[in-house]
């Protein structure tokens, strides 16, 4: 989900999506009215012994053989049967698939016996449905494995479902018509981020040890911030797609994971990595593994504070609190902090993300239309998805030339600046999670609606418009008790460089023991 409003279409974002008002009300007052009725009953005991043992951990006990693969099923589906009604994140199942798989595990795997979620979008798993949120893409079952879902399969992840999406991934929260809102297991009121929100709810409450995620303008980073997790964004085209198709978003996009720990990150990454057959986005290099990268001291680094969002939106004081953390943390390690601003053009790049942004969403909806055999209509799709797909149809090759230039200009400006830079430091987040019902794809007020995801997520997009690695780390709870976290930007190719230095502040600030309450607030 692009982070901004400057530029989706030549008609402009709030302009558009306001005349959608009434089109969206009906379902806006529905969704609304769900996301009200946050959970109350007592849960009683939720946490057991496991929940101390990342996936890592995990397929070490099954190595040794201190706990069966089944075992770990069995309690992985019966916290889902549990828990899932309360942060509805995993609306598809495959608990029975699951148990079928364990008679093909390859115990010298990596993450053999590891239950794992995928995200119910772009991407296909044989046999199953994957909905991406959407009610015009419910039934949509794949007859093949997409490349990343085999690699996932051969580095030994049982797959017990799918974690939930918005329609299309195009907002920074997992509310949905078709399967309603994902509650944050922190504070069940409040969003899970979006648009891999399923993902991060599901590991946060221990649902999952880890699960896949993808980014296409922050969705790794920011429902791992909202939920307490680490959220790498790898470089473009490290990671294969899971779906047959030209890349995502025209490259915006990429796919990976969200996690507990930074090793779990280092050692999925090493498992799933390098390109495809066919891949027109070649791998960059890496020296070594990327769990080796985790070893040993790191060289000091000059890392960049950005101070204020290129957007210029302002800031909360709880999310500037935790870079006022992750700065003094990077000092500790023996790195150098200054304030510097890269030389972007954020209404360039912005305008770009919109237009390539809308072309891509008519391209999948067309897509899906010839799958169909009829077209999708206004009722098909949330209002705001609606204005987007409509305005794919004002992109004209000249436009989508631009965007794409402007988005490589922008990789430029960024690898200038990370000559003198190693590092750039940010909020991963302008705003702690909002309130459910703010900023789902049928909102009441669109001209509020536009205003509030403009501002709440102003800093992601940036590295998926210049396909450079970020990763999200959870470095502290707010004054209220939610996670806050701080995101460090890279070089691109550089996840190793990213990946030292968050096992570094794991170990001075460590996160896997900090646990939700499932508070109703």
């Amino acid at each position: 989900m692009t982070t901004g409003t400057d530029g989706m279409t030549r008609r402009g974002f709030v302009g558009g999506v306001a005349a959608g008002v009434a089109a969206g009300l009906a379902t806006a007052q529905a969704l609304a009215q769900a996301a009200a009725q946050t959970p109350s009953a007592p849960l009683g005991p939720v946490w057991d012994e496991f929940d101390a043992v990342d996936a890592t951990g995990l397929a070490d006990l099954v190595r040794r053989r201190k706990v069966a693969p089944r075992e770990l099923l069995d309690r992985t589906i019966a916290r889902i049967e549990r828990l899932d009604p309360v942060i509805n994140a995993v609306p598809l199942r495959h608990f029975q698939s699951a148990r079928d798989s364990l008679a093909k595990l390859d115990p010298a795997a990596p993450f053999a016996g590891v239950p794992f979620l995928l995200k119910d979008l772009g991407l296909a798993l044989a046999g199953t449905e994957t909905t991406s949120g959407s009610r015009f893409f419910a039934g949509n079952v794949a007859d093949h494995d997409g490349e990343l879902v085999k690699r996932f399969r051969r580095a030994g992840l049982v797959f017990v479902g799918k974690g939930a999406s918005p329609e299309l991934g195009l907002t920074t929260t997992t509310e949905s018509a078709l399967h309603g809102a994902t509650r944050n297991p922190w504070s069940l009121g409040r969003i899970a981020g979006g648009s891999s929100g399923g993902s991060a709810a599901a590991v946060a409450a221990g649902l999952v040890p880890i699960a896949h995620a993808s980014d296409g303008g922050g969705s790794i980073r920011i429902p791992a911030a909202c939920c307490g997790l680490f959220g790498l964004k790898p470089s473009r085209g490290r990671v294969p797609f899971p779906v047959r198709r030209y890349e995502g978003w025209a490259g915006l996009s990429t796919h990976f994971a969200v996690t507990r720990s930074v090793r779990d990150a280092a050692r999925l990454l090493d498992a799933v990595a390098g390109p495809e057959a066919g891949a027109t986005v070649l791998e960059a290099p890496a020296p070594g593994t990327f769990a080796a990268a985790l070893q040993g001291r790191q060289r000091p680094l000059r890392i960049a504070r950005l101070r204020a969002p290129l957007s210029g939106t302002p800031v909360d004081p709880e999310c500037e609190r935790t870079v006022d953390l992750a700065a003094e943390l990077c000092r500790k390690l023996g790195h150098t902090v200054v304030d510097a601003t890269p030389a972007v053009d954020f209404k360039a790049y912005n305008a770009a993300f919109g237009t390539i942004l809308a072309a891509s969403i008519l391209s999948v909806i067309k897509a899906r239309e010839a799958q169909l055999g009829r077209a999708c209509t206004e009722a098909d799709v949330e209002p705001v998805t609606w204005y987007i797909a409509q305005s794919g149809r004002q992109v004209d090759a000249l436009a989508y030339i631009a965007a794409r230039e402007a988005c490589e200009q922008a990789a430029r400006q960024m690898a200038a600046f990370h000559e003198s830079h190693d590092l750039l430091l940010s909020p991963t987040l302008a705003q702690p999670p909002v309130e459910l019902g703010r900023l789902g794809l049928s909102p009441k007020d669109f001209r509020q609606y536009a205003v509030e995801v403009s501002v709440f997520s102003p800093y992601t997009s940036l590295a998926n418009v210049t396909g450079q690695p970020a990763m999200s780390v959870p470095l502290r709870q707010d004054a209220s008790g939610l996670p806050s976290a701080a995101m460090f930007f890279a070089p691109y190719a550089a996840e190793g460089r990213l990946l030292a230095l968050a096992a570094a502040l794991e170990r001075e600030a460590p996160w896997i023991g900090r646990r939700p309450g499932f508070k109703a607030g």
